[in-house]
Formats: structure tokens, sequence, C-alpha cells
């Protein structure tokens, strides 16, 4: 890497309004669009996820609108248990790939990865703008599941073969819908490719004078990570839902065994293996866990250390454990699959790697929490969503470690316990650091502050809210409460339909507090506080720049040099207790 390199303009600035607004090259466009797009996913996810939630405890309620969206689905407004699948099938897919890919990783990462080490853009500004509007058209094609005929597909986010696999003959959804939620995610495997390309690319080859890969900040650690993880697990689902489409349309076999009948029809099928979809499926879906958690806990880190003002126990440390997260992520896949049939002997060692991944997390938890013991910690909107991160990480990673067993995951596995503990350790707890990245740098992407009461007020209804839902899931699991259905008919599920009611009222609770987050977020854009230079005392290249926002080449021409790594807190300098990483003051102890 050379200077030369770092500060190459790649492009000239925006001469119209498509090139500024809608194409731009310009990587800090692109992280407002994926933010842009997230947020859209998200919400539409939350209303899925209401109208399930409604479903459960009044079966037979007409949900207003429903009806038009699917005649089939919901004659009159009234979900149908087929209908119930499909709603559920397409939450999960909007949750897991438009949310949490999108938001802590694409979004936050092409915004600020390229400042935070001093460059002018991504390395492939190009392969940047395709990434972003093919991740939207894989969203398009996603959504426009719910407009064919047959609607949306039923066969939940995983999309098992041979459910997933055969055609129509499967159920409502299972013919076009089906097809294409195959193709939106091949399509979006593509835009991850491309985004993860240029990440890595960036933090290899683009880093200014001085920012050594030690200098870092850990949240550009968890980007460059993560993006490594991403491009291995991407590459291996991207060929699955090729093969899966292609059983589903050109006559192939891969995971449709011989001799199948469905609804009386023999498939013409033979030589597949519905358990090689699960493999492959696996084997990228537990990193995406990681693609999901590690963006958020370099967030959460980064602002913590600045509200403490002082740096962690061993910001290294915790770096060397998102490696180990990230290395042993791809030895744990076969834990999703304890009750696929496989060797006892197997189970044992999938088992194994899924207990030792806890200890680089929990030893990041320990540092976190030695850390905060005894700082002087700033609360803020932001701090306290790092706090909300903390609490929902270790709540629900706890649970994992009964999942981890072979011989408990084998009852717990189809119930509500399971659901419980991925919304919470990888669902809840990542959004909680989108909300703690979002709040610290509104005032970098925008030029003003949030409002802070609001703020507050969203952070403590949110945390109640989403404790109240996900851990009574926990206590329906082990009652035996299986998940995915859509009424609770069997009498030993009678009793737990309270419980249920409690959990319903509690969604529609937390998601009406998310209201909060986005008049906050849409009023302060234009009218909130006018933030000041520098407004957390910051000490990362983001807050270098020569505005908020930061120009059209992040730093207006400057070729920065740095000097520090992105800690120095609670220092000895000539204006306050912290250096930033341009200063070329040397650091003393504070008195």
């Amino acid at each position: 890497m050379s200077e030369a390199s770092a500060h190459a303009v790649h492009h000239g600035p925006p001469t119209s309004f498509i090139r500024k607004h809608v194409f731009s090259l310009d990587h800090k466009v692109i992280g407002k669009q994926y933010y842009a797009l997230a947020l859209v996913a998200v919400f539409t996810g939350m209303v899925l996820s209401w109208i399930m939630r409604i479903h459960l405890v009044w079966p037979n309620a007409p949900i207003p609108g429903l009806g038009w969206l699917s005649k089939a689905g919901a004659p009159g407004g009234v979900v149908t248990p087929e209908y119930y699948l499909s709603l559920m099938t397409m939450h999960g897919t909007l949750m897991v790939f438009f949310v949490l890919t999108n938001a802590p990783f694409a979004a936050f990462g092409n915004y600020f990865l390229p400042i935070q080490i001093g460059a002018e853009d991504m390395a492939f500004p190009r392969f940047n703008m395709m990434s972003f509007w093919t991740t939207f058209i894989a969203f398009c094609i996603l959504v426009a599941a719910f407009f064919v005929p047959d609607g949306p597909p039923l066969s939940g986010w995983t999309a098992y073969a041979p459910l997933s696999a055969i055609g129509k003959d499967t159920g409502p959804g299972e013919g076009l819908g089906q097809t294409l939620w195959g193709l939106s995610i091949f399509v979006f495997c593509i835009a991850s490719l491309l985004g993860s390309l240029n990440f890595i690319a960036t933090t290899l080859d683009l880093r200014t004078k001085g920012m050594t890969l030690a200098r870092m900040p850990i949240v550009s650690w968890a980007w460059f990570i993560t993006s490594c993880i991403a491009l291995l697990a991407f590459a291996v689902l991207m060929p699955a839902c090729l093969l899966l489409i292609l059983d589903r349309i050109a006559g192939t076999s891969f995971f449709i065994p011989s001799g199948l009948n469905v609804s009386d029809h023999l498939q013409p099928h033979q030589g597949g293996s519905p358990l090689l979809w699960q493999h492959l499926f696996w084997f990228f879906g537990h990193p995406e866990v990681y693609i999901a958690i590690l963006p958020a806990i370099g967030i959460v880190s980064h602002i913590l250390i600045c509200n403490m003002r002082k740096p962690m126990l061993s910001h290294k440390t915790i770096i060397y454990c998102m490696m180990g997260i990230g290395f042993l992520s791809y030895m744990v896949w076969g834990h999703h699959m304890f009750l696929s049939g496989m060797n006892p002997f197997s189970a044992l060692v999938f088992s194994f790697p899924t207990l030792m991944i806890t200890i680089p997390a929990t030893i990041m938890t320990l540092i976190w929490l030695g850390s905060l013991y005894g700082s002087n910690l700033r609360i803020n909107s932001a701090s306290l969503f790092c706090i909300g991160f903390i609490s929902m990480f270790v709540s629900g990673g706890v649970s994992g470690f009964f999942l981890a067993q072979p011989s408990i995951d084998i009852y717990l596995h189809a119930t509500y316990f399971v659901v419980g503990h991925f919304h919470m350790v990888m669902g809840v707890a990542a959004i909680m650091g989108v909300f703690a990245g979002t709040y610290f740098w509104f005032p970098k992407m925008t030029g003003r502050m949030m409002n802070e009461t609001l703020g507050k007020w969203h952070f403590f209804l949110t945390l109640i809210g989403t404790y109240a839902i996900f851990m009574p899931f926990h206590y329906l699991g082990l009652a035996g409460n299986v998940r995915r259905y859509s009424a609770f008919t069997d009498d030993f599920l009678v009793p737990l339909i309270p419980v249920h009611r409690f959990i319903t009222y509690a969604a529609l609770f937390t998601g009406a507090a998310q209201l909060i987050f986005i008049f906050n977020l849409i009023y302060s854009h234009s009218k909130g506080a006018i933030a000041p230079e520098n407004p957390w005392e910051c000490t990362s290249l983001e807050w270098s720049t020569p505005s908020s926002p930061p120009p059209f080449d992040n730093f207006g021409g400057q070729h920065l040099v740095v000097y520090h790594d992105p800690y120095q807190y609670g220092v000895q300098s000539s204006t306050a207790d912290y250096l930033m990483q341009t200063s070329p003051e040397h650091a003393g102890e504070t008195p």
C-alpha cells in the first residue's frame, strides 16, 4: 500500500441529480441508500410479524387490507394456515438478508470504513454502486412474490428441500413464489460478494499514511472480518440457490430423492439428497449469524470506549476474538442438523466447536463489563443502546449452551426456545447495535443532532418490549410449544394461549415504540440542533473531516497522517483528555 494509492481519485464529483442521489458512486450516499433500504425492509418485516402474532391469538380476526393482498391466502382478511407460513417465510427472509446483513455491515460499513482508514472512497466505486442496486433488485424480486397468483412461498427462510425444490405440488406459494425466492437470494448473493470484495480491497490497499492494521478502529476490523466471512459464505449459498432453481424449472435432481410422491403425484426425479441443501445452506447460515452480529460488536465497542473516556481493558483482544469467531463460524453448521439423522459421533464433533465459539464471545463480554466497571460512562442514547446490546447478547447467548448439546437440542429444536434464542442473540442484539450507531453517527452523516430525550424513551421502551416478547419464548419452548404452528388446538397448547396473548401485546407495544425513532430520525434530519464539529469528543478519523456531512472526497483534499491508535482517551494533551489519531502530539498520562 502506497500513499499514492491511498489517495487516488477514482472519479470526479457528481454533476447531475441522478449521479449524485440515485446512481451515485460516492460511498457515503451508497451507505445511506443501504440504510434506507434496511429501514423499509425492517418495517415490512415488523408488519408481517404483527399479522402473525394477531393471527396466533385471534385466529378468526379479519385483518384489514390483507384480503386484497391475497384473496386465496387470506379470504376476507382471515389468515389461512398456509398463508401464515408464507408470512413467516417472508418475515425471516427480509429480516435476515435485507436488515441484519444490510444495516450494520453494508450501510454503516460503506459510509464509515473508507473515512476511518483515511481513504477518499471505496476501492471500486462502480462495483459499490452495482452492489447496492443489485441488492435493491433482489429486494424487489422477493417482494414481488406477494403479488403473484399463488402467493409467497411457505418453506420458511431456510427453504428446506424437497419442499422448496419440487414445485406447486407441495402447496400454495411453492410455484412461482418459491422460484422468485430462490432468484432473489441468488441475486442478493451476487451483491454481497461484490460488496465483500470491495471492503477487503479497500481495507488492505487504501489506508492512509500511518494507518497500520493495528491502528484501525475495532469497528473497521469488524467490517473487514465480516467481509472475509461473507466472501466465503455467500459464495456457497449462491450456487446452492442456482441448483435449487434448476431442480424447480430444469428437471434436475440435486435435492430431490427418487420415488417421492407428493399430492398423489410421483415426482420425476431421482438421485438427489435433501440433506445436501441443508449442508450448503447452513454452511452459509451459521456464518451469517456473525455477519449480522460482528459489525454490531465493533460498533458497540467503538462507542463504549468513546463514552467511557478510557481504553478497553484490551481492544486488541476483542479484535482477536472476532477473528476467532470468524474462523470457528465455519466449523459449527452441523448443530443446525442434529435432527437430520446424522451419526451421533458427527453430532458430538459439531457440538465441541459450538461450545468453543462461546469462549471468544465470553472473553469479549468480560472485557466490556470489566471496562465499564468503575468508568464514568457518559449516558446518552448511543451508550444506552450499547448497554442494551450487551444485555441482549448475553441473555440470548446463554440459551445457546442448551442448544449446543445434541441430547437437549433434540427436544428443543423445533420449539419456540430456538426462536427466542436466535431472535435475541442475532436479531435484537444486532438491531441494538444499529440503533447505537445511528444515534452516534447521525451528527456526522447529517450535520445535526438527534433528540436525546426521544432517544432515551426509545431505548427504554424497546428494551422492556423486546424482553417481554422473547424471554417468554424460552418458556414456551420448554413447555413443548412447536414453532410454525398457526393455531393452538392441541390440549397441551391451550394453557399457553395467555402467554401468546401477552407476547402479542408486547409485540404491538414494541413496534409502536419504533415510531418514536422514525419521528426522531426524520425530524432531526431537517430540524435537529446543529451538530458541533466533534460532539462526542471521539478520536477516530471520521471526526477529522472538515465538515459534517463530509465533503465529496471526505477530507477536502487533505492527505491525513495517523500517529496514534484510535483510543487515546484518559491522556493528558494540550486541549482535552484525548488525542485525535491525526495529532502529532505525544500523549501523557492523566494525573
